[in-house]
């Protein structure tokens, strides 16, 4: 049932059933298309709220219609589909779904963002063991203000009942997102060069990757989502490492283990498009893009290089989220493994010309997006070969 779709089958069905009866048969198999419809009626206002002008009609369709913003001579559309991953696991486990729809849109908006699209619509994919209209209307909700943040319309989407396979209470969740850019403004690997400075944004926690890791060693440390967040450091960092890591970030003094891991990724894509906005007209350009997701720094910084040049990243630079430290210490992981399983402490990112680091970091921070110069471009000759390494930066040693 979806709702481009999600109104239309819903509504559908309902006709059918008003014209041939009730569908008790369907019923008793496990799908409530009232349930539906109730669903439909509760993510309404959230879903609208999204649309701009050029959204063409409003929900019922059996598809979304959006038309191509005025003003591009050759634009170019970016796609990315991706999900949450069982991280979905946790917040069915908590029963809260205000968040992990913001988790979805990030996954994707970030993606497109790193050709240099500004992310255009939404599409999203919701399976669940048994609808439950209140809660399938609170995730769609937490899809909605994703999409707000990331500045896009959420066209369309599907919500599955799937009865017999996936348990009461499971869910899961999957969208895709297009973004629109000028042929001419794509940001591909061949805009680096050797030198240029790595400005990494700090991530929000864990955002949405390594949590087939992080629920193995919840089991295995028989870890309860509802003890609080602090008690749960001291326990296994101690005193002076959860006083820093509180000190950092005091809000998770008053957060539980579970909702420490529900913590939303951070959307970056309007921040992305803002930065490179300023650096147009501060007369520099913006070099490239990286999404930190699955395969962490190493599996995703050389992204944004063509094969001649590598990143050489300072860990020393910036910080690593408490709760990578919290798992690190139970999995007994070194933290060049953090920063390969997780995002370790930075979400994304950014390539910028020497010069043009006070503008960038300048105008990341009036995005609200805290940013540090964590690395440098290099020749792969200078670094053996490798695409990827840590070690003290040479060019900018000294200036953050």
């Amino acid at each position: 049932m979806g709702w481009s779709c999600r109104l239309s089958e819903a509504e559908r069905h309902l006709t059918v059933a008003k014209e041939a009866g009730p569908r008790t048969a369907y019923a008793q198999a496990g799908v409530d298309v009232e349930a539906g419809e109730r669903a439909v009626a509760l993510m309404r206002a959230a879903v609208e709220a999204t649309h701009g002008p050029a959204v063409i009609g409003g929900l019922g369709g059996f598809g979304g219609a959006i038309a191509i913003p005025a003003g591009y001579r050759e634009p170019v559309l970016v796609s990315s589909t991706d999900g949450v991953g069982t991280k979905a696991a946790i917040a069915a486990a908590l029963g809260r779904y205000d968040t992990i729809g913001r988790d979805l849109v990030a996954m994707c908006a970030d993606d497109v963002v790193c050709s240099g699209a500004a992310p255009l619509f939404f599409l999203d994919y919701i399976a669940v063991g048994r609808l439950d209209p209140a809660s399938v209307a609170e995730l769609v909700a937490s899809v909605a203000e994703g999409c707000r943040e990331a500045r896009c319309a959420l066209l369309g989407g599907e919500t599955a009942e799937h009865p017999g396979l996936m348990e009461p209470g499971v869910f899961d969740l999957a969208g895709c997102c297009t973004g629109i850019v000028e042929r001419d403004r794509l940001i591909d690997e061949s805009l680096a060069r050797s030198g240029d400075a790595v400005l990494g944004l700090l991530a929000s926690g864990l955002h949405s990757n390594g949590y087939s890791l992080v629920r193995s060693l919840l089991a295995e440390h028989d870890l309860n989502l509802a003890q609080p967040y602090q008690e749960r450091l001291l326990l296994t960092l101690g005193e002076a490492p959860t006083s820093e890591a509180l000190q950092a970030a005091p809000a998770e003094a008053l957060m539980t283990l579970g909702e420490v891991l529900l913590t939303p990724t951070r959307i970056y894509a309007a921040a992305i498009l803002d930065l490179r906005t300023a650096l147009d007209e501060a007369g520099f350009e913006l070099r490239g893009v990286a999404h930190i997701t699955g395969g962490g720094l190493p599996g995703n910084a050389a992204r944004m290089l063509p094969a001649s040049l590598g990143v050489r990243l300072d860990p020393d630079r910036w910080p690593m989220p408490s709760v990578m430290r919290l798992f690190g210490a139970l999995g007994g992981l070194e933290d060049d493994e953090l920063r390969a399983t997780f995002n370790g402490g930075l979400g994304m990112l950014a390539i910028v010309e020497p010069a043009a680091r006070p503008s960038a970091l300048a105008a990341l921070a009036r995005s609200g997006i805290e940013s540090l110069v964590v690395g440098e471009v290099v020749e792969t000759a200078d670094l053996g070969g490798q695409r990827y390494t840590e070690g003290s930066l040479s060019s900018l040693t000294g200036r953050r």
